[in-house]
């Protein structure tokens, strides 16, 4: 069984999501809908108080949540979830006009995904819809799902080597971030001022460029070395993320600067470095 975490948006607000393969359905983070429902700058304070004016609700909240891991502002964490059934029990409990456009909302997104799984193609095309909706450019956006490609070809690498998702994906991705970028993730994310965001959203091209140079040559050495489990794969990871770390240290001393933005996703959708576009277009 694979758990996928994605981010969906409805309207212009992002609500997390998990695709479980087995079930072949969608489960959506509780607290992400809340908000976008009623506007709440505490939804799990609105939950609580909810679940006391109905104890219905309170009753049967066990069947209706399923705690799944997704991003927090303190790294992966387990998240209350609901299917799109579970939702709409909720839902129903929140007066809000967007009430009946959300629960519309998950239904497509469900019927999206089972079209996408018989054309592929469409999950790029949407994704590109997506990026454009949150305001990136287009050379932006086609280094990004071309980095998504390569991510996903060594977790797939990673799984054959017997590495784990989750905790041990993200233990690697670690290795092999501070080696190329001279920061662990934690820390990359601290010097974008970033919280809950996905760092290679906020990456700019050319740290998205690097950053795939490291994982591409840590797939390729995967593949070479066939390492068994974390120890072997991490130090698989370190190798590759140097071959990036190579590349950044030659193309800093050509530019006289370092190439590790403190830009974010904001900066990048409404202002791009002349030298970064032009590295882009050569």
């Amino acid at each position: 069984m694979t758990k996928t975490q994605d981010i969906k948006l409805f309207e212009d607000s992002k609500i997390r999501t998990v695709w479980d393969s087995e079930k072949e359905k969608w489960y959506f983070a509780i607290v992400d809908v809340v908000s976008v429902l009623t506007g709440s700058s505490n939804p799990s304070d609105y939950l609580k108080k909810m679940k006391k004016r109905e104890p219905s609700l309170a009753e049967g909240w066990g069947q209706i949540v399923t705690p799944l891991s997704v991003e927090t502002a303190g790294g992966k964490q387990r998240v209350n979830c609901a299917d799109a059934e579970g939702m709409f029990r909720i839902i129903q409990s929140i007066p809000s006009p967007k009430a009946e456009p959300i629960k519309q909302w998950m239904a497509h997104v469900a019927s999206q995904r089972i079209d996408q799984m018989q054309d592929p193609e469409l999950s790029i095309n949407q994704a590109m819809d997506d990026y454009r909706k949150l305001g990136y450019p287009e050379k932006w956006i086609k280094s990004r799902l071309k980095s998504i490609e390569i991510r996903n070809d060594l977790t797939d690498e990673w799984k054959r080597s017997g590495v784990k998702e989750g905790s041990e994906f993200a233990i690697l991705t670690n290795i092999l971030t501070k080696e190329w970028s001279g920061k662990d993730v934690k820390s990359y994310k601290a010097y974008k001022c970033l919280k809950k965001e996905n760092l290679r959203d906020n990456m700019t091209n050319i740290e998205l460029v690097l950053n795939s140079l490291a994982e591409a040559a840590t797939t390729e050495l995967s593949k070479q070395e066939n390492p068994k489990g974390l120890s072997q794969s991490s130090k698989v990871a370190k190798k590759g993320g140097g071959v990036a770390k190579v590349a950044r240290q030659q193309l800093e001393n050509q530019l006289g600067r370092s190439v590790i933005s403190s830009q974010n996703a904001k900066d990048i959708r409404t202002l791009e470095s002349p030298e970064d576009q032009k590295q882009i277009e050569d």
